[in-house]
């Protein structure tokens, strides 16, 4: 039970650190979205997912703008 409450504590604290800081999650996100961990982007607030969304339709757009999917 120990184990448990320790785990519950840490992820409680982590919570409250994104809610606090959510750009340096969106950073940390995309980061870690680079070593192919996409569900990292889905976690945050919901300004880190509409950052997340906007710079990803970005992204994309500017392929399909320059040709690249040509």
């Amino acid at each position: 039970m120990d184990i448990q409450n320790e785990k519950n504590k840490l992820e409680k604290s982590k919570i409250e650190d994104y809610k606090k800081h959510p750009m340096i999650n969106l950073a940390d996100s995309i980061n870690r979205s680079t070593i192919w961990d996409l569900n990292r982007l889905t976690k945050g607030s919901y300004l880190t997912r509409i950052i997340s969304t906007l710079i990803i339709i970005g992204a994309i757009s500017c392929l399909l703008f320059f040709g690249y999917f040509k």
